[in-house]
């Protein structure tokens, strides 16, 4: 792995750790974190009550690059893993989501709650 990578790759870890703790401080209770499917990745899966959500994480160094972190094929990626995993965490009741969680250095997260509804 490239320096690059390598520093990419930490700083994005970090992202997830400073998401966790805002969920956390939101009275979300983390279920898991890095969760592989065969179909992707999901950052974070968190539980309020009878929501599970599938959190996705992006972190970028600055906060105007946070406008094309996410796109509709990453999103697309976030929930079939989301779908391949539901089954493991949904309990009977459960609403399901998949929200966006957009982090920078020097500003306040950015939530897009309900980003996409494969389960509608």
């Amino acid at each position: 792995m490239s320096e690059r990578r390598a520093y990419a790759e930490r700083q994005g870890r970090r992202g997830e750790v400073l998401a966790l703790w805002f969920l956390r401080l939101g009275g979300w209770r983390i279920v898991a974190s890095r969760v592989k499917t065969a179909r992707g990745e999901v950052d974070l899966i968190a539980r309020r009550g009878r929501m599970l959500c599938f959190v996705e994480v992006k972190w970028r160094a600055r906060a105007e690059d946070l406008d094309h972190a996410i796109d509709a094929y990453r999103l697309r990626r976030v929930a079939a893993a989301a779908e391949a995993l539901a089954p493991r965490y949904q309990k009977p009741g459960d609403s399901i989501r998949i929200d966006v969680l957009l982090l920078a250095p020097g500003c306040w997260p950015r939530r897009i709650a309900n980003a996409w509804q494969p389960f509608a």
